[in-house]
């Protein structure tokens, strides 16, 4: 008989210990399965702690610094037909039409040249100064 209470005793010792694992389990499970963050729109009191794009990345980035990071993939190797940095007769035709023209034409896309070459972390400010970096550099 008393052997039977002692492996009675050690089954529920085993199933406390059992239980306490899965809820373990479960709890890990959980956390790795909650959501990384949460919706905020507009409106609502979480907006307004939402930081400005320019704001995150230190203020306006150079045109030097767009182009290196996002637009000399096509126009360092003329990808897509894109004109290369300092390739004066790609450019001179595109330079004859107007710098208000290339801006659209950088910010909105053309032809291959998706908007803003994709940069959509870029203000308008910033993909301008890329426009003028390749500009000036292909003069």
């Amino acid at each position: 008989m008393k052997v039977v209470l002692n492996f009675v005793a050690a089954l529920a010792v085993v199933a406390g210990a059992a239980v306490a694992v899965a809820q373990s389990v479960d709890e890990q499970i959980a956390e790795r399965i909650a959501p990384s963050g949460k919706t905020c729109m507009k409106g609502e009191a979480c907006a307004a702690a939402a930081p400005a794009a320019s704001a995150s990345t230190g203020g306006a980035r150079s045109g030097s610094d767009v182009y290196s990071a996002h637009c000399a993939a096509c126009h360092a190797t003329g990808a897509a037909g894109a004109p290369k940095l300092g390739d004066v007769a790609a450019w001179s035709p595109r330079i004859a039409q107007g710098m208000d023209t290339l801006y659209t034409h950088a910010i909105q896309g053309f032809n291959a040249m998706p908007a803003k070459g994709l940069c959509m972390t870029c203000s308008d400010d910033e993909v301008k100064a890329a426009v003028d970096h390749l500009v000036d550099g292909s003069k």
